[in-house]
């Protein structure tokens, strides 16, 4: 590891990268969390049984489907799978067997090593929201997404103390072009923030395009030893793995590069209605995915992911922070355990349109069950509005600073000598207070979380202040944050070779907008 590290340095060092380091604003980054809590268990020994036997069931009799992709007909037919068309299925044990080369632990590596995350075991790494087409702010509303939004994302992302990764596709930037945009956006994490991120899986050309763009930032090298990035590959519930998110997978697993399989269940529509229904479907679905990333190449780096919401039954619209859901996460991080495999589900998931008291009540329903429930790698962890359509701009700030209270929560409860307090209740004794006693006076600053957010003041000092709610002041945080961001130091030689990348890349084919 050492030596890896020392190669990477000397791969993006130089001079003038050295003197830039010293001159740049210190952004201060928390630690990956790691829980000294236990993980909230709601499945007995029973039920679990019962749906990994269902499980087993499901890819044995009913199958899954891989489309498109002779390749993977054909490496499943080598390992002993039922072939049919495009219907594969799975002897008993087999998907397994298969899956028990995947790691259990993932080193993902930050350019800057002080960055650098594991996924896996206790831990829980923070990832900023993925996908949606739209933005919003106070000052614009709602609106189609730009590369400038993308960017803006990308250093608010670098500038949240919680966060620890930089994270993918945090809006869909409709300004440039399908087919070139992957580049840009990959460009923007890797230039405008020095934490890890996510690659492209939207075309397996696009998913060799971030490999190539690694080996640029990282060197050839190191990118071929270790993990460089963490992708989402989801499966087409039910049951059905397509040729793009495959060939993307692919790519990543013969790079040695991590990825996320996972299905993307709206449970009603999806899976089943009822929650083991929906486990029983889930876990299927990943043992079917994560076996297929073993046969490209055993020991992949592979996350155990979930991602599910419920249904209204009225309107047909995707819910979230609901109980089921709640339910669903905590049996999922389960059976993930049950694989030794780190597990990737939650994250600031809400239908509402606004960040209101809506937003918050699911976004808080979802942070702590991901807490709770063993979650790895918690992606759309800031940001998600309007059911995943939206980024928000005050709601990734408002998301990023209660990413903190986790952080306190996954501390426990200390019991040594100091949090026993003996000599403080001594001290003041009956009817006295603590105020002023030397214990609070030697713990008082690291006593209590608080947020960087949230308004404390007193009713008068607040309406003196212009009487702001919780929008109004992230608001202000978004444009202070942003007013005090540096780009952090990147060796100019390195920047100029992926900018060199990105500008041949884009010559090299017409724009398209589908």
């Amino acid at each position: 590891m050492a030596e890896a590290t020392a190669r990477r340095r000397g791969r993006g060092g130089g001079g003038a990268a050295r003197r830039a380091e010293r001159t740049s604003v210190k952004i201060e980054t928390a630690k990956y969390i790691e829980r000294n809590i236990p993980n909230y268990e709601i499945l007995t020994a029973e039920a679990i049984e019962v749906i990994e036997t269902n499980a087993d069931a499901i890819l044995e009799e009913v199958g899954v489907n891989f489309v498109s992709n002779p390749a993977a007909l054909d490496r499943w037919r080598e390992a002993g799978a039922d072939v049919e068309g495009e219907r594969v299925r799975i002897p008993r044990g087999l998907a397994r067997k298969l899956c028990a080369t995947a790691p259990s632990r993932i080193t993902q590596h930050a350019r800057n090593p002080e960055r650098t995350v594991e996924i896996g075991g206790n831990t829980l790494v923070c990832a900023p929201v993925y996908g949606p087409p739209f933005v919003r702010d106070a000052e614009g509303g709602r609106r189609y997404a730009t590369m400038a939004d993308f960017e803006k994302f990308v250093k608010l992302g670098y500038m949240s103390k919680w966060l620890h990764h930089s994270g993918g596709t945090v809006c869909e930037p409709t300004d440039v072009p399908v087919n070139k945009r992957h580049l840009d956006m990959l460009r923007a994490h890797m230039v405008l923030s020095d934490k890890p991120f996510m690659g492209s899986v939207t075309e397996p050309s696009r998913a060799q395009d971030s490999v190539e763009m690694c080996e640029i930032l990282f060197g050839k090298d190191f990118v071929a030893e270790n993990t460089v990035m963490t992708s989402l590959i989801n499966i087409n519930s039910p049951m059905t793995f397509d040729d793009v998110m495959m060939g993307a997978l692919e790519v990543y697993a013969a790079h040695n590069q991590a990825c996320v399989v996972s299905p993307f269940i709206v449970g009603g529509a999806m899976a089943p209605v009822s929650v083991a229904g929906t486990l029983t479907q889930v876990l299927a679905e990943v043992l079917a995915g994560i076996a297929y990333s073993q046969l490209v190449k055993p020991g992949a780096p592979v996350i155990f992911g979930a991602f599910v919401s419920s249904i209204d039954m009225n309107s047909g619209a995707p819910t979230f922070g609901t109980p089921e859901a709640s339910q669903i996460l905590y049996g999922a991080g389960q059976l993930a355990r049950r694989m030794n495999l780190p597990f990737r589900s939650g994250g600031s998931l809400c239908g509402s349109k606004l960040p209101d008291a809506q937003a918050a009540y699911e976004t808080a329903h979802t942070h702590n069950a991901a807490l709770l429930g063993g979650v790895n790698f918690m992606l759309h962890a800031c940001g998600w509005l309007e059911g995943g359509l939206v980024s928000s701009f005050e709601k990734f700030v408002m998301d990023a600073d209660q990413l903190g209270a986790l952080h306190q929560l996954a501390k426990g409860v200390p019991i040594d000598t100091n949090a026993q307090a003996l000599d403080a209740i001594h001290e003041v004794g009956p009817g006295g207070h603590y105020l002023g006693c030397a214990h609070t006076q030697a713990n008082f600053k690291e006593a209590f979380w608080r947020s960087d957010l949230f308004d404390y003041k007193p009713f008068e000092t607040w309406s003196d202040e212009g009487a702001r709610d919780t929008q109004a002041l992230a608001t202000a945080r978004v444009q202070t944050l942003l007013s005090q961001y540096q780009q952090p130091a990147m060796d100019p030689a390195v920047l100029e070779a992926l900018d060199a990348y990105v500008a041949q890349k884009k010559a090299s084919m017409p724009d398209a907008f589908v």
